[in-house]
C-alpha cells in the first residue's frame, strides 16, 4: 500500500505520486505576524511538521516552504496603536514565532520567505495577469475578475453564485463583481508602499503566496497546505491568480487541518478566545501538546481542554518511563536496526492519510509489550524493538529529549504549577530533617503531608532525602 492523501481539491483520498521521483515540493501558508501565536496555530504547525517528517522518513528530499505575511491591515493597525511602524511589529512577532517553533520542537523549513522581500516577484505576477486581461484598475487599485476564470470555486466545491451568497465580503462599489479581490492596493498616508507600474502601493494578501510558492517550488508543485479556514477565499484566490497567469495547476494535493475550538467555538484572535503557545508551554511540555493533537486525525476538529492535555502528558510520561527502563536495562547497548515488522505496521497506518491516532496506538501498544518483557527480565529481541519504538516516535516528532531530561522538566513544571520553587522544597526538607533530629515527629509528619498535598513525594534513602512529583 502506498501513501494516500485526502485531497481537498478532489474531495477524496488520492494515491500520492510526486511530480519528480524522490522529491516532494510543499508549500504551507504561515502566520500573519501581528500578535503572538495561539494553539490553533500550533495544530497547523504540528500537522505539517508531521507530514514533513514522515515524507523525509520515506526517503524523499522534501523542499518545504512556509511563509511569513509581514504586511497586512492588522499589522498596520497594531503599529498605529503602539506608535511604531509595521516593520517593527512584524519583526517583533517573527522573533516570537521563532521562539515558539523552537519550543515546539519543529523542524525548520527549507525556506521561510517574507512577503515584503518579494515585491518584484509580486509585481511581475500582477503584470502577467494584467496582460492576460485578468486584472483591472480602479483608482490605483487592481482587482482580479473572478468571473473571467472558469472553475472558480472548485477547491471549496462551490459555484460562484453559492460563494457570493454565503460569503462575508467587504462592500466596494468599485468592483465589477462582489467576489473580485485586490491584487494591488494604492498607497495611503502612513502605510508602507512600493513603486509599481500602477503607482505607489502594496500587494493584496492572496498574491504574495502565489508569487513566493512559484519562485521557490515552480508551478505546479506537489503539496499545498494550511488550516481549513484558508480554503476560501485565500487558497481559492491563489489558484485563480496562479492558474490565470500560467495556464497550469498550482498544486496537485491540497491538505487542510481541522479547527481548534474552545468551548465549541473556533479559536480566533478576532473573537478573543485564544490560548497562546507560550502560555500553554509555561504549564505543559511541548511533547504533551504534540501528542494531544496527534491523538485526533489532523482533519478532525478538536475542542481544546486542559483535561485532555493533562491526559496527553500522563500518556507521554508512561512511554518515557518505558524508554528509561529500557535504557537502564540495556546500558551502553548499541542501537540496532529497528524491528522491520513494527515499522512496516506503523507506516501502513500513516499511509492512510497520515492516520496518527492509529500510529500512536501502535506506539503505546508496543510500550506496554516492552514493559511486560522487562518485568520478566527477557532480553531477547529487546534492542531492535527499542529502536523501532524510538523511530516511530521520532517520525511523529516525539521523544526529542532523553528520559532523564523529560522527568527533570516534569518536576520543574509541577513545582511551578504549585506556586513553589525547588529552593522552597529543599528548605522544607531541611526543616523536616531538623524536626526529625529533634524528635519532633508530629512536625516532621506535618511537613511531609504538606508537600504530599502539593504532589511532592519524599523518599528517605541512606544518602539523604530525595523528592519527586506525583505520577
Amino acid at each position: 500500500m502506498g501513501l494516500k492523501i485526502y485531497n481537498t481539491l478532489s474531495g477524496s483520498k488520492d494515491e500520492f505520486s510526486p511530480l519528480k521521483k524522490g522529491e516532494v515540493r510543499m508549500y504551507v501558508c504561515g502566520v500573519t505576524v501581528y500578535d503572538q501565536c495561539h494553539v490553533g496555530h500550533a495544530r497547523a504547525l504540528f500537522t505539517f511538521d508531521m507530514v514533513f517528517r514522515f515524507l523525509k522518513s520515506l526517503g524523499y528530499n522534501v523542499i518545504f516552504v512556509r511563509n511569513f505575511t509581514d504586511l497586512d491591515d492588522k499589522i498596520i493597525q497594531r503599529a498605529r496603536a503602539e506608535g511604531t511602524n509595521a516593520e517593527a511589529i512584524a519583526e517583533k512577532y517573527i522573533q516570537e514565532f521563532y521562539r515558539d517553533s523552537a519550543a515546539l520542537g519543529l523542524l525548520p523549513p527549507t525556506h521561510e520567505p517574507r512577503a515584503t522581500e518579494h515585491i518584484p516577484e509580486i509585481i511581475a505576477l500582477i503584470r502577467q495577469l494584467e496582460e492576460k486581461g485578468l486584472a483591472y484598475r480602479v483608482d490605483g487599485d487592481l482587482f482580479f475578475p473572478v468571473d473571467r476564470l472558469p472553475g472558480y470555486g472548485r477547491l471549496a466545491h462551490r459555484k460562484l453564485e453559492e460563494l457570493e451568497a454565503g460569503a462575508r465580503v467587504e462592500v466596494d462599489e468599485r468592483k465589477r463583481h462582489p467576489m473580485d479581490f485586490a491584487l494591488w492596493k494604492a498607497s495611503k498616508e502612513g502605510e508602507p508602499s512600493w513603486e509599481s507600474p500602477w503607482g505607489r502601493g502594496r500587494p493584496g494578501w492572496h498574491i504574495e503566496c502565489s508569487a513566493m510558492s512559484t519562485k521557490y517550488l515552480g508551478q505546479p508543485f506537489d503539496i499545498h497546505g494550511a488550516g481549513m479556514d484558508l480554503i476560501f477565499p485565500h487558497h481559492e484566490n491563489e489558484i485563480a491568480q496562479s492558474e490565470g497567469a500560467y495556464g497550469r495547476p498550482l498544486a496537485r494535493y491540497w491538505i487542510h487541518n481541522g479547527f481548534v475550538n474552545l468551548n465549541h467555538v473556533k479559536m480566533s484572535k478576532s473573537l478573543g478566545n485564544i490560548l497562546t503557545i507560550n502560555g500553554v508551554l509555561e504549564r505543559y511540555e511541548a511533547t504533551a501538546l504534540r501528542h494531544y493533537f496527534l491523538t485526533s486525525h489532523y482533519r478532525s476538529p478538536i475542542d481544546f481542554s486542559y483535561q485532555g492535555l493533562e491526559e496527553a502528558e500522563k500518556a507521554m510520561e508512561r512511554v518515557y518511563e518505558t524508554l528509561d527502563r529500557l535504557d537502564r536495562f540495556l546500558p551502553g547497548a548499541r542501537l540496532s536496526e529497528p524491528e522491520p515488522a513494527l515499522l512496516d505496521e506503523f507506516r501502513q497506518e500513516m499511509y492512510d492519510d497520515f492516520n496518527t491516532p492509529k500510529a500512536l496506538a501502535l506506539i503505546f501498544e508496543e510500550s506496554r509489550s516492552l514493559n511486560r518483557l522487562l518485568d520478566e527480565r527477557r532480553t531477547q529481541g529487546l534492542e531492535p524493538r527499542r529502536a523501532a519504538l524510538r523511530t516511530m516516535g521520532e517520525i511523529l516528532g516525539l521523544f526529542q529529549e532523553r528520559p532523564e531530561t523529560f522527568f527533570e522538566k516534569k518536576k520543574e513544571r509541577w513545582v511551578r504549577r504549585q506556586g513553589l520553587s525547588a529552593a522552597a522544597i529543599e528548605e522544607l526538607i531541611r526543616a523536616r530533617n531538623r524536626a526529625r533530629q529533634d524528635k519532633r515527629w508530629q512536625e516532621a509528619d506535618r511537613i511531609r503531608s504538606e508537600l504530599k498535598d502539593k504532589g511532592i513525594l519524599l523518599e528517605d534513602t541512606p544518602t539523604g532525602t530525595v523528592w519527586k512529583v506525583r505520577p
